[in-house]
């Protein structure tokens, strides 16, 4: 009987030696990895998560210290286990795992060819897969977060359970999502309006959730019908923010015959990241256009997919223009503009003002981040010249994408805005979601970032730079503007624009914009030709420099109309000789005279680092410009060929 106990114990010593030994397999290597010590730690101290590694085949998600140290709060140690073996390209979109009440991990591999772990990105280098003691096979996956699952605070009475999303709204004061996130407002709408069962459902789907402060309005929680309620969830999608195609619009469940709601997301240089609804066919109850809402709490994983908590409602269109920009004060509501907000109230207010006198209005409204330039700060304390600029931003219409479009038919759509005779310049490039649009004002081309954030009176465009001060030279412009391209190349090949860039210098350039250029080949098709060929670099350059003044300071449309008024002709000093012209103002626009003709000004006082430039409607040009003596046309190859010749015959004849 003792020899029996003894022959048994022996067994269970050595068994529990094995078990010892096969933890140590995986514990080393992350023992031994100088980055990955923080987590072998937390290991250390389990011991289910000890016994899995012993016993059991599994799939491990390890975070790096570097992950640690952005991470707050408690580590769930088992939620970063599964019990089965995935390496990289076994892995599926929902996996359970070991902590209590198993709830999910969602797996997402984007178009990039990276895999994320709910929010976590799996470094692929990193993977090692082996087979322990008990010929269990394991995997290991490095990660760049810390998984988050959801808990419970520390006042709640009872653990969390694997919830759903409708489960989460119920208990959602007694989770860790944050003191100040409360969902009271939206839940009861959920539940008045009967949708319990779309947060229910089973699945994998995407569910933003306002929070009450985004309810602040009296009359804006009763806006809140069924059909909003579906614009806030993505059916059959989960989407973690880190794995997240930005600016790719996902179909919401409010997305039928009669009303159409896409969703997507997005990030800004700061990092905040935003979600945005955009109604593209809507009815008598929900208008469409873009509303946007911050993120407030991201990436909450629940049984039947993700929950986002935003800062507000999507789809509900209740704030005018000016309240829009308002809601950015204090750093609350819509902090993507609040600087925009910020100069807005340092220049006076009094824009402020007249935006909400206007019944309907536009604004292209600079990011946060199109503040941070030099040349900026050298201009915020003008308040005079501030205000020109930010009226330069206003425009008296509603001018949506679809509206700019329609302008952009046939040519570059000019708008006019509430700063006196300056006119913003609209160009749209591409089709549906591929299309880019920009905007140029005054010498500053921008780029719409997010366009079509509606308001009841209008709409709010964001945009990537701030229009009216200037950030590169005459050669830049030139070079980046669409409408005076063939100027760019014609200046290129004849090296007229090898000038443009000295900042030293004080350029006034009257620039024809392509469309007149094109007009001069129905007018004199011969000489156009030439002048866009290499071998007549020589007349282009010259018919360039005439239009190129160079002088101590620049000369402004205004000056020139002002100067105008003494004499018959304005002379001005220009490369080789003078440019003698006249500058009118006719019905609120600019027209210049040369050698008899009137030529419109289409694009007065773009500003530049280093000068101005006027776009015209016709170049300063005449056909005899191109012709060579005798009205014959002679290249410049032609002449070097000539002179060539000329040479060796003179060299013979005195050789002999």
């Amino acid at each position: 009987m003792l020899l029996r106990c003894g022959i048994g114990a022996a067994l269970l010593l050595l068994c529990c030696f094995a078990t010892n030994a096969a933890a140590a397999e995986l514990a080393d290597k992350l023992r031994d990895d100088s980055e990955l010590s923080q987590f072998y730690s937390l290991l250390e101290q389990n011991p289910v998560a000890n016994s899995t590694l012993s016993l059991r085949s599994c799939t491990i998600f390890v975070p790096t210290n570097e992950a640690f140290q952005r991470h707050k709060g408690p580590t769930h140690v088992l939620y970063h286990i599964t019990t089965a073996a995935f390496n990289k390209d076994q892995l599926q979109k929902t996996m359970t795992s070991d902590m209590d009440g198993n709830p999910p991990l969602y797996i997402t591999k984007n178009r990039n060819g990276d895999i994320y772990v709910n929010n976590a990105r799996i470094i692929p280098s990193l993977s090692v897969e082996l087979t322990n003691a008990a010929g269990r096979r394991q995997v290991m996956h490095v990660i760049d977060e810390v998984l988050e699952p959801l808990t419970a605070s520390q006042s709640a009475k009872a653990d969390v359970n694997n919830l759903d999303a409708m489960q989460f709204m119920q208990q959602a004061d007694h989770l860790n999502v944050g003191e100040n996130n409360r969902l009271r407002t939206y839940r009861s709408q959920v539940s008045l309006m009967k949708k319990e069962s779309l947060y229910q459902a089973p699945g994998t789907h995407t569910f933003l959730v306002p929070v009450d402060e985004g309810f602040k309005l009296s009359t804006r929680s009763s806006l809140v019908d069924a059909k909003v309620i579906d614009g806030h969830v993505i059916p059959n999608t989960v989407i973690f923010t880190a794995a997240s195609q930005h600016d790719e619009p996902k179909t919401s469940a409010a997305f039928e015959d009669q009303l159409k709601v896409t969703v997507s997301f997005f990030k800004q240089k700061d990092g905040k990241m935003y979600v945005k609804s955009n109604t593209i066919i809507g009815d008598a109850k929900h208008p469409t256009g873009v509303v946007l809402a911050e993120i407030v709490k991201a990436n909450i994983p629940v049984k039947n997919g993700v929950v986002h908590l935003i800062h507000r409602p999507l789809m509900i269109i209740d704030t005018t223009v000016t309240q829009f920009l308002q809601s950015f004060k204090d750093n609350g509501e819509n902090g993507a503009l609040r600087k925009f907000y910020e100069v807005i109230m340092d220049a006076g207010g009094a824009v402020l003002e007249g935006i909400n006198n206007l019944s309907e209005v536009t604004i292209l409204a600079p990011s946060n981040e199109a503040w941070n330039v030099s040349s900026i700060d050298n201009i915020i304390r003008d308040r005079k010249r501030m205000t020109d600029i930010l009226n330069m931003h206003i425009i008296k219409d509603r001018l949506n994408v679809d509206k700019i479009r329609q302008k952009n038919a046939n040519m570059i759509a000019q708008v006019p805005t509430v700063n006196n005779r300056t006119f913003l310049y609209f160009n749209i490039k591409g089709e549906g979601g591929d299309a880019v649009v920009t905007v140029e004002g005054g010498g500053v081309n921008a780029t719409v970032m997010q366009a079509d954030v509606a308001q009841t009176n209008g709409y709010v465009h964001i945009i990537d730079r701030v229009l009216g001060v200037p950030h590169t030279t005459v050669l830049g412009k030139l070079e980046t503007d669409p409408m005076m391209s063939d100027t760019f190349k014609m200046g290129q090949f004849s090296h007229f624009t090898d000038q443009l860039n000295n900042t030293q210098r004080r350029y006034t350039f009257f620039v024809p914009r392509d469309k007149g250029w094109q007009k001069t080949e129905l007018d004199y098709p011969s000489a156009h030709k030439k002048l866009f060929m290499r071998d007549f670099a020589y007349h282009s350059k010259s018919i360039l420099e005439r239009h190129l003044v160079i002088a101590d300071h620049v000369y402004t449309m205004k000056d020139l109309a002002q100067m105008s008024l003494t004499t018959d002709q304005v002379v001005l000093p220009t490369f080789r000789d003078s440019l003698k012209i006249k500058v009118e103002e006719e019905a609120g626009r600019y027209v210049l005279t040369w050698n008899y003709k009137k030529i419109n000004v289409y694009r007065p006082d773009v500003e530049c680092t280093n000068g101005i430039i006027h776009v015209i409607d016709y170049p300063l040009l005449e056909e005899k410009d191109v012709v060579v003596s005798g009205g014959s046309y002679l290249p410049e190859s032609s002449i070097c060929i000539l002179l060539a010749n000329l040479i060796m015959i003179t060299v013979a004849k005195f050789l002999n």
